[in-house]
């Protein structure tokens, strides 16, 4: 993996992030397609992700929560836009209580997933997120989400070596 890449361009309330893995699309689609790899790496280390629902078809609706160190739970919901396996997943990323209900006080992103392979057999992955407004950008970025998500997809790796074992 190269280090992952971040751009955030607070005019249009988007951020970017791009890296690359030693391994195949469909390698790389699977960490987002079974619910329990996507545990393994969707939480930063300290706040493991639990996920309850994983209906990744258009119209479906995935289902987590994140647990902290102290015990806190942090919810989320994806509303499913579109899927192409293995190159392509789009959703609305919301915050959600524990039982699954969008909390309409915190913005609600489009993040677009790509994954294109490389000519050595690599994967490009590249992780868009677009925000209602560059305010509600910066609002989530105030929470964390950039250093989450770097701290998040380092863990990719790990999984990635188990595969070689």
């Amino acid at each position: 993996m190269t280090r992952p890449t971040v751009h955030k361009n607070t005019e249009t309330g988007t951020m970017t992030i791009t890296t690359r893995f030693d391994a195949s699309v469909e390698r790389i689609w699977q960490l987002w397609s079974d619910p329990r790899q996507l545990e393994r790496w969707w939480g930063p280390p300290t706040y493991p992700a639990t996920f309850v629902d994983h209906d990744l078809t258009p119209g479906g609706i995935v289902n987590y929560y994140m647990t902290g160190p102290e015990g806190d739970r942090s919810g989320g919901q994806w509303r499913i836009r579109a899927v192409e396996p293995p190159h392509k997943l789009e959703f609305e990323d919301a915050f959600a209580d524990d039982d699954g209900n969008v909390n309409p006080d915190l913005p609600v992103k489009v993040i677009t997933v790509t994954l294109e392979a490389g000519t050595g057999g690599e994967t490009h992955m590249s992780i868009h997120s677009a925000f209602p407004s560059s305010e509600a950008m910066q609002e989530v970025l105030d929470m964390g989400l950039d250093d989450g998500m770097l701290e998040s997809i380092s863990q990719i790796d790990d999984l990635l070596a188990e595969d070689a074992v």
